[in-house]
């Protein structure tokens, strides 16, 4: 099979998974220019909930139905923004510059109010952890930084 075949198949994966965060609400950041636009001035005001999707089986079966989950809560961030590891590389590495002094984490979630990071999920926050549990995580922190 051709090249062009497995990059065309490994597209079609990863668009499942890019639809997975946008069907819940998520708008993507592709570009570091996006990635600016999203979280510098006007864009940034108020919660912004930033999360680095991932192909990793842990961003499948607990991230990402997760994430959905704690949408449903009473509270919710302003803005929700994705960007994704491996994939879109320049977005990523853009989104987490704002995550100041955070190691690199994928998949992860990053809670900034007015542009500063407030609440950080790292992957050691997901990986084997309930889905229920890293839902309470984020509502938790909606709840204490949302407005």
């Amino acid at each position: 099979m051709s090249e062009n075949f497995y990059i065309l198949q490994m597209q079609q994966m990863v668009q499942h998974m890019r639809d997975e965060l946008t069907s819940v609400g998520f708008k993507e950041l592709r570009t570091p220019e996006e990635v600016d636009e999203a979280l510098q001035g006007e864009g940034a005001k108020g919660t912004t909930l930033v999360a680095v999707n991932s192909v990793c089986g842990c961003a499948a079966g607990l991230a990402r139905p997760a994430v959905a989950l704690s949408l449903k809560h009473d509270k919710v961030p302003d803005h929700l923004y994705t960007v994704f590891a491996g994939q879109d590389r320049e977005a990523t590495e853009r989104a987490r510059s704002y995550f100041e002094g955070m190691p690199p984490s994928s998949p992860s979630f990053a809670l900034l109010k007015d542009g500063k990071l407030v609440h950080m999920v790292h992957r050691h926050d997901i990986e084997n952890v309930p889905l229920e549990e890293i839902a309470k995580n984020l509502t938790d922190a909606y709840d204490r930084f949302v407005d």
